[in-house]
């Protein structure tokens, strides 16, 4: 059994489980709506619990905290659209315009904010400031992705407010309000740890299942081939493995401790799905949209495994051990 658990590690057995059924469940088109709000309702208890277990202290620092925040704006928002845009002339004969478009978008997004934070809570990271660093993210996302996608897109649109007030009220106000309450509930949040490691993990599978079902009940999948999605999977499996190296050994070469290096891994490898397809709309015609969100979904879902992986393997290390191997 022991054997068993370390190939097939239940969680990740879980996220490709919620995967297939996304894929495969019928789901009415009225049942969507109430399925993203019960996530909703798990992400908002999911920070209400960090708000919680965090002190106000570990907070401020992660705020202070400017090499962890301004290394992931830039492996966010200047790293990774470098190499999209490269890669996206690289696969361009190989894909097609849209889809290799696609993989230019995914590159020019948030990092996320739910599993980004998940993830640094598995692996035992510096929760603190990956809350800060993502939630600035998605902030400033609002307006650097427009840019960004009209300058190496030639799209154009804006984004309103209503991701921004989606990010203030369904996590900003939730992890506020677990501040104010952590000199009551934080001893007891603390102490059982285990109550917010199942809820991260919980959440993290709730999340892939939504995303999955959404993308089908819009009729995604059935707009490309099946070439086309095991070549977008492949060239993301690359592309997540290089910004996750990048991060990894980045965050040595600019001296930050195991924690920050976990958060900067976490935080400045991945791409938001749930702030990239609202924007998608926006910025381009439908025609051009239902392509361009391909990749996305498809990134999104192995940036999870992947990461998932990795955050079960961070969380065995021992406090002194060098991971050199990671």
């Amino acid at each position: 059994m022991s054997i068993l658990r370390r190939w097939a590690d239940p969680f990740m057995v879980g996220i490709v489980g919620m995967m297939i059924l996304g894929l495969v469940l019928p789901i009415p088109d009225g049942a969507v709506g109430p399925i993203q709000r019960v996530s909703d309702v798990g992400i908002f208890i999911l920070f209400l619990l960090y708000g919680a277990r965090l002190s106000t202290r570990e907070v401020i620092d992660g705020m202070r905290n400017i090499r962890l925040q301004g290394s992931i704006l830039a492996a966010t928002f200047v790293v990774f659209p470098l190499f999209g845009w490269a890669l996206h002339h690289a696969t361009t004969s190989l894909l097609g315009p849209g889809l290799a478009a696609g993989l230019l978008y995914v590159s020019l997004l948030p990092s996320t904010v739910q599993s980004s934070v998940a993830f640094v809570s598995v692996a035992r990271g510096n929760i603190a400031g990956a809350i800060c660093a993502a939630t600035v993210s998605n902030v400033a996302g609002m307006v650097l992705t427009p840019l960004l996608v009209l300058w190496l897109m030639g799209a154009s649109g804006s984004v309103g407010a209503g991701g921004i007030t989606e990010v203030l009220v369904l996590l900003l106000l939730p992890f506020v309000i677990g501040q104010i309450a952590q000199r009551w509930v934080g001893p007891w949040v603390r102490r059982h740890k285990r109550l917010t490691g199942m809820w991260d993990k919980l959440t993290i599978l709730l999340i892939v299942f939504v995303a999955v079902v959404t993308a089908t009940a819009a009729g995604v999948w059935t707009s490309v081939s099946g070439w086309s999605i095991v070549a977008v999977g492949g060239i993301s499996i690359v592309f997540v493995a290089l910004m996750l190296a990048l991060t990894w050994w980045g965050g040595k070469l600019l001296g930050l401790d195991i924690p920050d290096r976990i958060a900067l891994l976490m935080c400045g490898s991945k791409k938001s799905m749930a702030t990239g397809l609202p924007m998608a709309s926006v910025l381009f015609t439908p025609a051009v949209a239902g392509p361009i969100a391909v990749p996305l979904i498809i990134f999104h879902q192995l940036q999870l495994m992947i990461c998932a992986w990795l955050a079960r393997r961070l969380a065995r290390r021992e406090d002194d051990a060098p991971l050199v191997s990671v």
